[in-house]
Parts: C-alpha cells; structure tokens; sequence
C-alpha cells in the first residue's frame, strides 16, 4: 500500500510499504478513499511544529477521513480519536481531554495519508447516503466548529466577530448563523477568503488592519459580545481581547505559532472577559454528520480542491500561500 510520509518541513514523500496486518479483536480495517488537509496539518508542513509541540520527522499526517470498510461496499466516516474512557476527564464526560488520548496523525500514531488503515470500530460512523467521499471529511472541521459553541454560549440577537476564514472560519461562521447571531464580521487578509465568508453567512467582511476600528465605530464604542480567533496569527488574538465588550467572550479554535502568544491580560481583566481554548470535538460528529446531509449545497462548495496523494505535497504548497482561491483541498486516494 501507499504512504505520503512528511519528512521535513516543505518536503512529502509517497512511498509503498506493507499494509498492516489484519484486524484485532474490536478493530476494523478501512480503505481510506479522502482526507482533508487541516490547519493543523499546514503547521507541521510551514513550522515544523504546532505550536509548542516539535514536529517529529518522518510522520504521517492526515486526521479528516473517510472511505470504505475492506471487502465491504459500506461507506464510513473515521474518527481520528481514541479515549482511554477510565480517565478523570472520560469519566466526567470530556473525553477530548482524555489523559491517555491517542491521535490518529499525532505522536506515535500515523494519521490517514495512506491506504488502509486499522482502528477501533467504535471510531467508525456511516457515511450518509447522498454524501460525497470528499465533501465527507467536512465532518471534523465542522464538528470542531460546533464544539467552539459551548464556549460561545450565543444568546441570539448577540454580535461576533470571527478573526480567519479558512475552512474553521467559515464553518464556525455558518454555525453561528444557525445560533441566530445577529451580526457577523469576518475578518480576513486573503480577498478570496472574505468571500468565502460572507456566503457562508458573514454581515460584515474585513482586513485585519481595518476590522478593530470598524468594529468599535460601528457598536458605538462597545465592542462585539463574542470574539473568536479562528486562526490565531498576526496579531488576531489581541485583537480579539480589545474587540470583546464588557462582559464578553473570547474564544480560541485556532492554534498559534507561537509557544508563548500574546494575550492583552489587562484588556481581559478590566472587561470581565474569560478566555476559552478550544481543544478538538467532543462527540459532535454525529451533529456534523447530519448538518452535512441536510444543507449539502451550503457545506460542499467548501471543498475547492481534489489532489492524489501523489501530489500532496503541491496542495499543501497551495494552502499555504492561499493559491487559486483555494478553501478546502482534499486528498483523494482514488485518484490514478
């Protein structure tokens, strides 16, 4: 079978090697036929780390699956997570912070950039009928998006502001609209981006060295309820810190480069302001699963971009430098 193994920041490699052996007790086998690329994914390719955490080279990224269970024609979703369920944190429900969590794409264990792969069967959930291999591994950015909402804790008529519209972005925007947000900024430096936002569902789109003075002019000095950075880079999260009100949230699914990033402490203090990392999903994959299956014009569109493994390597080169109006770009392993 194949393998695209990262084996320094800016370099793939697609190599053969023996598929794994044959299921254990509890285990399925999958062919995996699409994989998103996520940002996360993009941090090990651009940075050689995620934040504080050193990539280790050679390793096989990927975590945004689907495809199909091996001599069988069913269709499946693969989640990228594996709890230990005896923990503190799985014993009160949070299982995304699981002490012993293994994750598919992370440390030790290799994610889904390759053909066959074995893993629990509880981390295998049906493809809906009508759903697309590609437009399937929305499934984990969306459930990251639904997950940040906990933390958003959105009382319709609220304003937001979301700093980056890539996939998350965008995704958390049109959740959002569903949560009955009155007004949305967007803010973006990528013309093609704010695009992206505002058919998703974004009032207002904006460049970053525009957004805090709009923001301020236009709620009359008050602020948004809810700012959240999606992309946590070029100053976004202070930015949110001074384009929260008082008595607002700040909420970070992004992950920053920086092992110790800046965060406007006093801004914070003065306003009342908590802060909220967002750490993965929490068992919203079955909510994603159906948004997909329902508004499958509004979701798909995202995916822009379709590459062979073959040529990961350029579609990760492409994310990076925000070519061809790119949104989402997938792997597709069917591909000859």
């Amino acid at each position: 079978m194949r393998l695209a193994q990262l084996i320094s920041q800016h370099r793939f490699t697609v190599s053969e090697t023996e598929p794994p052996p044959a299921p254990g007790p509890g285990e399925v086998q999958v062919r995996v036929h699409a994989v998103g690329i996520c940002g996360s994914d993009l941090h090990n390719f651009s940075e050689g780390s995620v934040g504080d955490t050193p990539s280790v080279f050679p390793m096989v990224l990927g975590h945004e699956p689907t495809g199909t269970i091996v001599g069988t024609a069913e269709r499946v979703i693969l989640e990228p997570a594996v709890y230990c369920y005896h923990c503190e944190m799985c014993r009160t429900g949070r299982h995304n912070l699981c002490v012993n969590i293994r994750f598919y794409s992370a440390g030790p264990d290799p994610g889904f950039f390759r053909d066959i792969v074995n893993l629990p069967e509880h981390n295998v959930l049906p493809l809906p009928d009508g759903l697309g291999f590609a437009e399937g591994t929305l499934f984990e950015p969306l459930a990251i998006a639904l997950h940040s909402m906990v933390f958003v804790k959105l009382t319709p008529g609220e304003t937001v502001a979301v700093w980056g519209c890539g996939p998350i972005g965008v995704l958390t925007i049109a959740v959002l609209k569903m949560h009955g947000a009155r007004r949305i900024y967007a803010i973006d430096p990528v013309p093609h981006r704010r695009a992206m936002a505002t058919a998703y569902g974004a009032d207002v789109v904006l460049a970053p060295d525009e957004a805090l003075a709009e923001i301020k002019s236009s709620t009359g000095d008050r602020g948004v309820d809810v700012a959240i950075d999606c992309v946590s880079r070029d100053g976004s999260l202070e930015a949110c810190c001074l384009a929260v009100a008082r008595g607002g949230r700040v909420v970070v699914t992004g992950i920053p480069s920086d092992p110790m990033p800046v965060i406007h402490f006093h801004e914070l203090r003065r306003k009342e302001v908590p802060l909220y990392p967002v750490r993965r999903s929490n068992h919203e994959t079955p909510l994603a699963l159906d948004l997909l299956r329902e508004r499958p014009t509004l979701f798909g569109p995202l995916v822009t971009h379709q590459r062979p493994l073959e040529e990961i390597e350029g579609a990760f080169s492409m994310l990076e430098h925000y070519r061809d109006n790119v949104g989402k770009a997938v792997i597709d392993l069917t591909a000859v």
